[in-house]
């Protein structure tokens, strides 16, 4: 195939045999609550579980294969946020072939460890997708190694639109796709696939508000979703899917980081900020679709910092998480008595931070406590607050 020709669906079917049982057939999970929550009959396709813990190893291996020894000998180059070059790793690894992955500067330390672990050397240059692409770019010019695009590459498609394949298979009766959607390699290699055999699903592609060239917004940041941040997606994926896109919608951070917490709480899934953004816009106000949907859950290597930042984001957010500011008169016992209350209470006191010097506010015979407590839900945190202002010589100032 040129590497310029378009992929067609006989691409994909062929990409599934060249696969085989290299890659796994991802479960497809349903999910009652989530369900209820986005008025939908919702299913999951856990590609978070696939090997390397993205779908992107499909279009990785596809694409590798087919390397003739001269290419396979002088090795392959990829640019990736984490996922794609963890793939091309593991791909090179499983074929012996040398690799080298260029990533941002501020890329998942843990996507960065893992793609190393696979054995591939990594570099790290610019600030964004883009910025490592114009760097391995000139690598391959200078080396002569070859590059494996992460999108803009007709064997990368058909890999991954072997995912529509299993999905065909696994729900005969779906109705509406919501995909990430980044450089486009994932949506178009899916609508290769689904779009010919089953015209009436709705395809919907999501992007980070922070990053949407789709609809045709700058980047205006850094966003949870990195996995999806292309500041500008492929022409080739654009050709495929100017005519089976049904849509583009947009999710911001905060919404990516509440539909990782509940996928983690409700469905046992550790999802990614991009392997997520499928979930956040169907839990979005006027969503509006019926029938069977599937969310289609890309990838689950989330840094363990990022899903700290989101667990207590989202605890505070459910009011789970409850920070005070007690001022109490300066006198023994009376830090034992405020604590003795939230306990009572059954509130789970976190952090607890006594504060007398360096204060001109405070009194001279006061002191200031910053607590921060864990609390059953929004109803238990008030009911905190109020005992706790009942107690004499108490002054509450809540703060989050």
């Amino acid at each position: 195939m040129s590497p310029t020709t378009l992929p067609s669906r006989q691409d994909v079917l062929h990409a599934r045999e060249t696969l085989g049982d290299r890659v796994k057939v991802t479960p497809l999970l349903p999910s009652a609550s989530l369900s209820q929550l986005t008025e939908t009959t919702l299913v999951l396709k856990a590609e978070n579980l696939q090997r390397t813990g993205s779908f992107k190893v499909r279009g990785a291996l596809n694409r590798l294969v087919v390397l003739s020894e001269a290419e396979r000998a002088k090795g392959v180059v990829a640019a990736s946020a984490g996922n794609h070059g963890q793939a091309v790793a593991w791909a090179a690894q499983q074929l012996g072939v040398p690799c080298t992955v260029v990533m941002p500067i501020g890329a998942s330390v843990t996507k960065i460890a893992a793609t190393r672990g696979y054995g591939a050397s990594v570099t790290l240059s610019g600030e964004a997708f883009d910025d490592a692409m114009e760097a391995a770019r000139r690598r391959c010019a200078q080396t002569g190694e070859l590059l494996v695009h992460a999108f803009e590459d007709p064997l990368v498609i058909a890999g991954q639109g072997t995912v529509g394949l299993e999905l065909l298979e696994q729900a005969p009766d779906l109705d509406t796709l919501v995909v990430p959607l980044g450089g486009g390699g994932l949506a178009a290699g899916i609508a290769l696939a689904v779009s010919e055999r089953r015209p009436p699903v709705r395809l919907i592609g999501v992007q980070a508000a922070a990053c949407a060239p789709w609809l045709g917004m700058a980047p205006a940041g850094f966003t949870i979703a990195d996995g999806i941040a292309v500041k500008q997606p492929g022409e080739m994926t654009r050709a495929i899917l100017e005519s089976r896109l049904s849509e583009v919608r947009t999710v911001t951070d905060q919404q990516v980081a509440e539909a990782i917490l509940l996928l983690l709480e409700r469905c046992k899934l550790l999802v990614e900020g991009a392997g997520a953004v499928a979930v956040a816009a169907l839990l979005a106000p006027g969503s509006n679709l019926k029938g069977t949907t599937c969310a289609l859950l890309s990838g689950g290597n989330i840094d363990s910092s990022v899903l700290l930042s989101v667990v207590r984001a989202g605890l505070t957010r459910a009011g789970r998480y409850l920070m005070l500011r007690v001022r109490v008169p300066d006198r023994p016992g009376q830090l034992g008595r405020v604590l003795a209350e939230v306990g009572a209470l059954g509130g789970n006191v976190v952090t607890v931070f006594h504060q007398r010097e360096g204060r001109s506010d405070l009194g001279i015979l006061e002191t200031e406590i910053d607590l921060t407590i864990l609390a059953r839900d929004q109803q238990h945190a008030d009911e905190i607050v109020a005992t706790l202002n009942e107690l004499s010589g108490v002054v509450i100032q809540r703060l989050a």
